[in-house]
């Protein structure tokens, strides 16, 4: 009986996620599918069902969304335009993302709120730390929109600040790519892969991880980054549980 007793939680450890509460960021591009801008119907559905499956593993989920699908602020090519204004275009069109995100994720049964660092009431909610945290609790899937409320930070940046301030276990980095180069694989071939690597090699070799402030933020507050293939399905679940997918950045 002993015996069996062990096994069994040897069983239970073997499948027990690696995180318990995650910060999972999807630039704007993530929801645009084949067609390559706005919001693609089964593109997005297909991240609601892995969002649900990892959900269902009783992790604590939350969603720093992009708007580049959309509008890409002070970048948008052939529009000039104001750097602060733009970026608050910017953030308006990270909200339309939550809110499509929203309505695919209810559809799947889960539960999900919005909260938007500009506070837009009729829509959403606006950002309370400890609103957020409570609704993580709660078992409900949290959307940040609007980034941090403040043109020239990036949604990477407001991805690290918010991972610190519900103190997540790690930040998901979803791309298009398996993970870290040390070249753009997309421009490069023969770009090498990294596995793992520290966030002064990132920043020292000017890696396009994520933006220079965020890495900076991340290495003061010792908050891990695993960056993944977003396009392959299942991946999520799999980083989650823990299995070799990606790239991560650690203080060593």
């Amino acid at each position: 009986m002993a015996a069996k007793k062990s096994a069994i939680t040897r069983v239970v450890k073997k499948h027990k996620p690696a995180y318990q509460r995650i910060l999972l960021k999807l630039s704007g591009e993530a929801f645009q599918g084949p067609q390559g801008f706005g919001i693609h119907g089964e593109t997005i559905r297909a991240i609601a069902r892995e969002l649900k499956d990892v959900h269902a593993l009783g992790v604590e989920t939350a969603i720093m969304v992009g708007g580049g699908n959309i509008f890409r602020g002070a970048r948008q090519k052939g529009f000039e335009i104001d750097r602060a204004t733009g970026d608050y275009m910017g953030m308006l069109a990270t909200v339309i993302n939550a809110m499509a995100l929203q309505d695919a994720l209810e559809k799947e049964g889960v539960f999900t709120r919005v909260l938007s660092a500009i506070e837009m009431k009729e829509v959403c909610e606006p950002f309370i730390r400890r609103r957020a945290m409570r609704h993580l609790e709660k078992g409900r899937i949290v959307i940040f929109a609007a980034g941090t409320g403040n043109p020239y930070f990036s949604t990477d940046t407001a991805a690290a600040l918010r991972a610190m301030e519900i103190k997540a276990d790690a930040i998901l980095k979803a791309t298009r790519v398996e993970g870290i180069y040390d070249a753009d694989p997309e421009q490069v071939p023969d770009a090498r892969f990294v596995s793992a690597i520290s966030y002064r090699e990132v920043l020292s070799q000017n890696l396009k991880v994520m933006d220079s402030t965020a890495i900076s933020l991340c290495m003061d507050n010792g908050m891990p980054i695993v960056v993944f293939n977003m396009n392959r399905p299942g991946n999520i679940k799999r980083v989650v549980m823990g299995e070799h997918v990606g790239s991560k950045v650690t203080p060593t």
